[in-house]
């Protein structure tokens, strides 16, 4: 069995499926990588398409071509802006602006480096159409020294129907020498007749020693800020990462300071400490801040029943002392309703009415003790 170069040891289930299709002699043309964010989806997909190759003649240039994601031997293919007066007929950088071209290419070289690195592109929110269409032309070219081209689709599910559609056509007619992989952390926006047509493989949640190594050698984390944010991060490096930015301490702190003060029943106080939060962190944090009450909500139980594995590990006091006060109040109910919240914020809810419910509900465990 050829090894992978490199490795993530959380997704051994995962590297061991791709080796023994690469061994095979039946690759399948298309693989779709499904999982959460930020769990080593293009990372593998950049090692496999090494894989793949491995027996060329020069696979040393192939291997370096692949990691910089030159094409024609990987074809990138990922959300993009639409510029002004865009018609599906024009190819899909034809009418954005230099800066925006030169922001997209600054990207794709970050991501050569960088494989575990997220396209931050402004604007671009799917994939187009045109997008898809310019795969024929990557399609029609031909390497002779290379075994297999790769076209990597990342964040697939940001395909419209049109896009879906377009695709389809080459999935049912695959070329020889040709090895699509979608990545996707939503598989249920795909159209089930593309993906019945793919080899699925289900990426799991990262280990937090995959996370911590990824942070310290891909973003130059601190190793003992990366041991923390990995412990918080539910498996994922995109989610780590955001911790680490939106500085880890200061959301642990704020967490306690509104626990502390909705519990006491000081609305305005709790209230301005989420407002503050939210203000100065985007509104990405207040799903961060939900997640965060959980995780505490979660460690008071774990508590009472001696489980030391928790995460509020520099606030234990906090949680000893809430069960010394309410040692037998039921805190399961906010931690149901504050995921009900995550899902309101996704149906753009007023945040102010989110926080409020939030801070009702945490006050009314103290009301029913």
């Amino acid at each position: 069995m050829l090894p992978f170069s490199k490795i993530l040891s959380g997704q051994n289930n995962v590297l061991s499926i791709l080796s023994k299709i690469s061994n095979s002699k039946n690759i399948p043309h298309a693989l779709l990588f499904s999982g959460p964010e930020g769990v080593g989806k293009f990372f593998t997909a950049i090692e496999f398409s090494k894989l793949v190759n491995f027996n060329s003649p020069n696979f040393e240039k192939i291997s370096d071509k692949i990691t910089q994601l030159s094409e024609p031997y990987v074809k990138l293919i990922f959300p993009l802006p639409r510029g002004n007066g865009e018609t599906p007929d024009d190819s899909p950088t034809a009418k954005l602006s230099r800066d925006l071209i030169e922001e997209i290419q600054t990207q794709i070289k970050t991501k050569s480096q960088n494989p575990f690195f997220r396209f931050n592109i402004s604007g671009a929110n799917s994939i187009k159409i045109s997008s898809i269409r310019d795969l024929k032309k990557s399609i029609a070219m031909s390497v002779a020294d290379c075994k297999y081209r790769i076209i990597i689709i990342n964040d697939a599910h940001l395909m419209n129907a049109e896009s879906q559609n377009a695709l389809l056509k080459s999935l049912e007619e695959p070329p020889e020498g040709i090895i699509f992989i979608l990545l996707t952390s939503n598989k249920n926006q795909l159209l089930e007749t593309i993906i019945s047509r793919c080899w699925q493989i289900n990426f799991s949640p990262l280990p937090n020693t995959d996370i911590e190594t990824i942070l310290t050698e891909y973003f130059d984390v601190e190793a003992k800020l990366a041991k923390e944010a990995a412990y918080f991060a539910d498996g994922s490096v995109h989610s780590a990462l955001s911790l680490v930015e939106n500085d880890i301490d200061y959301i642990l702190e704020k967490v306690i300071n509104i626990l502390r003060y909705s519990f006491a029943g000081k609305y305005n106080t709790a209230f301005n400490l989420i407002k503050e939060f939210t203000e100065k962190k985007s509104e990405l944090s207040i799903q961060l801040l939900i997640s965060f009450i959980n995780k505490w909500l979660s460690d008071v139980l774990k508590a009472r029943i001696g489980n030391e594995d928790i995460y509020f590990r520099t606030h234990i006091e906090t949680i000893t002392k809430f069960n010394e006060k309410f040692y037998d109040v039921d805190v399961s109910k906010p931690i149901n309703l504050n995921n009900n919240f995550i899902t309101y914020l996704q149906a753009n809810v007023s945040l102010n009415i989110i926080a409020m419910n939030i801070i009702f509900e945490l006050a009314s465990i103290a009301k029913r003790y």
